[in-house]
């Protein structure tokens, strides 16, 4: 096996971190906004698709949120995984047209996002752990197979943990920074 390339390593930790802010944009903080519903997925067909993947998703109204569903089969199910999503919304079927009203931002729906915000943030450091996994075990196997010193193993794993520990803490800025978005009124 290989020596863990710490470029790669870095580049899947971004990767992470994208994701994150991602689902971060989902997270609405004010008024309506498409990628609001990013993160919805649809059972649909016999498989789980994104939302804009069955249907259009626009904003009419700065508090409205529509989705016109291409196959009106598919209504319910975009309705259910609007309404599972965890977002805290309740659409309304209207014919083809899912219609999303945004409701005002209370203090305990605030509370709500601050919290899907942190598991959005652990579950990007899961990632982020995941990756650094990979790298000692890629540092063992090399080891193992004679590429690398016991020296070089842990110079290789120490360098690995700075770089997870880096990424770590930019997560924990990013989620401090959004659920400081949330919670101001």
């Amino acid at each position: 096996m290989a020596a863990p390339n710490l470029k790669d390593l870095e580049k899947r930790m971004q990767g992470a971190l994208d994701a994150l802010k991602h689902e971060f944009a989902g997270l609405r903080t004010g008024r309506a906004h498409i990628s609001l519903l990013d993160t919805v997925t649809v059972e649909s067909y016999g498989a789980s698709m994104p939302l804009n993947q069955v249907g259009t998703v626009s904003t009419p109204e700065p508090r409205m949120l529509s989705v016109q569903v291409w196959d009106k089969t598919n209504v319910k199910a975009v309705e259910k995984g609007i309404r599972n999503a965890g977002l805290g919304l309740n659409p309304v079927v209207d014919g083809a047209m899912v219609r999303v009203p945004i409701p005002e931002l209370t203090e305990e729906r605030r509370a709500e996002l601050a919290k899907v915000a942190a598991s959005y943030g652990e579950n990007a450091k899961i990632a982020i752990r995941n990756v650094r996994r990979h790298g000692m075990d890629d540092a063992k196997s090399a080891e193992k197979d004679g590429d690398f010193s016991e020296d070089d193993r842990k110079k290789a794993e120490d360098d690995i943990q700075k770089l997870t520990d880096n990424y770590v803490v930019k997560v924990d800025e990013m989620l401090s920074e959004k659920q400081q978005e949330i919670m101001q009124v």
